[in-house]
């Protein structure tokens, strides 16, 4: 192994600029997870308790990334990141802040939480390519595998604490508390981008990329690159039908189990501490990603989160959310550091808002589903059907992909000819590995 890709997480938190971005979008990741738990209890407490009126205010948070994702993958590769991720953060915090003020005036309806969850899921689409491939941008090329681990580190950790923190925030203060939190959160990642010292990176600065900036050559580039497939397509999966549990645990809490906000809290501080676990663990490791990894700990997810939808009560189910959000993190830690690290260089904007598109956009789908079959057969068949959906998916992919990659592969400038799926994911040159 190159001792890059042992390169200490401490050296690379010592880059200046990298540092103050993971903090400041670590903060802000935050805030914005805990206003998307709010949000559904928000909903919650508006309707009567209906899924599929929690279901319908996901999908329309997640419907621009399906709508729009892709064009932001077009505006990372053609324009400044960091001028980008100004203006996206900007919009993001101005809607925390009118959700946060319309909830504590009282003056909060179905309708404008509707409006204001497609108006974040519209920034939130032009934000996340931008965000994920400016990261190569921080650090030099020996401490780019350890810089995605760090990122996708604080993501996942943003995504299981927030709605921890959220929980037990509304039952102290209530949900419109907890949008005013999430707007202040902005200034943090606002104040690290405009401090970054743009006359001193650590790294070269990317190309943009060459002649017409075409979303065909990152699908071509994709589909011919059997490493780039297989993490695109299972997350695809898992995105849509497994990893729902913001709908899933709010559904279970109140409508299975007949608690309140305060157990949502602590059942969602459960599958935070999985996943916190997880995340220390996927980015201490000094093992590059793998395909055999990534298959493996699907399959391990899906039968976890299958198994919380058999839970007799709300003890046992929070017990089995500890090692579920661990292996939840892993799943999508590998399947972005195998993305990143196999995407050339001048698409990787294009590539990752391909991997958000599928991560994110299909929560349009997946969200309505959720609460169509909670009010039809249960909250707790969800957790059952995307369990079986992840495992099932990634089993399929693993036979499908194994046929692809046993063809010859096509050198690209991140990736090297592999013979088998489950091959350790090496990117050329001195372009270090992920785990």
């Amino acid at each position: 192994m190159s001792a890059g890709s042992r390169m200490p997480v401490r050296a690379t938190l010592a880059v200046r600029n990298f540092r103050r971005y993971l903090l400041g979008q670590l903060t802000s990741n935050i805030g914005t997870w805990m206003q998307r738990a709010a949000q559904d209890l928000l909903v919650l407490h508006i309707t009567g308790d209906s899924g599929s009126a929690v279901g319908i205010v996901t999908a329309l948070q997640f419907l621009p990334q399906t709508l729009f994702g892709l064009t932001g993958g077009i505006l990372a590769d053609r324009y400044p990141k960091r001028r980008i991720l100004l203006v996206t953060q900007t919009a993001m915090g101005v809607q925390s802040l009118l959700l946060g003020l319309l909830t504590v005036t009282g003056a909060v309806n179905l309708l404008s939480v509707y409006v204001l969850a497609f108006a974040l899921g519209t920034a939130t689409a032009a934000d996340s390519p931008a965000r994920n491939a400016y990261i190569s941008e921080l650090v030099d090329r020996e401490r780019v595998a350890t810089a995605i681990r760090l990122n996708s580190a604080q993501f996942n950790v943003a995504r299981s604490v927030g709605p921890a923190l959220a929980g037990l925030t509304v039952a102290a203060f209530g949900t419109g508390p907890v949008f005013l939190v999430n707007a202040a959160s902005y200034l943090a990642v606002l104040y690290g981008l405009i401090t970054i010292r743009t006359d001193d990176p650590p790294g070269p600065r990317r190309p943009r990329a060459p002649g017409r900036t075409r979303l065909r050559d990152a699908f071509r580039h994709i589909t011919s690159t059997p490493e780039l497939l297989l993490p695109i397509s299972l997350v695809a999966f898992v995105g849509t039908f497994g990893l729902n549990f913001q709908v899933t645990t709010s559904l279970v809490a109140i409508t299975a189990f007949h608690t309140g906000a305060a157990a949502f809290g602590y059942l969602s501080a459960a599958y935070a501490l999985g996943s916190l676990i997880g995340a220390i663990y996927g980015a201490s490791r000094d093992k590059p990603p793998t395909a055999r990894r990534l298959i493996s700990t699907t399959i391990v997810f899906g039968a976890l989160e299958a198994a919380q939808g058999l839970m007799p009560d709300c003890g046992s189910f929070m017990a089995l959310l500890i090692p579920t959000g661990f292996a939840a993190v892993i799943v999508t830690t590998t399947a972005n550091a195998l993305t990143q690290l196999h995407a050339d260089p001048h698409l990787r904007g294009r590539v990752m808002s391909v991997y958000f598109l599928v991560l994110l956009g299909g929560t349009p789908i997946g969200a309505p589903l959720v609460g169509l079959v909670s009010d039809t057969f249960g909250a707790r068949s969800t957790l059952v059907l995307g369990g079986l959906v992840s495992a099932s998916s990634a089993l399929a992919l693993s036979v499908l992909v194994k046929g692809r990659i046993q063809r010859p592969i096509r050198i690209t400038a991140t990736a090297p000819v592999t013979s088998s799926p489950f091959a350790a994911a090496r990117p050329a040159g001195d372009r270090q590995p992920d785990s």
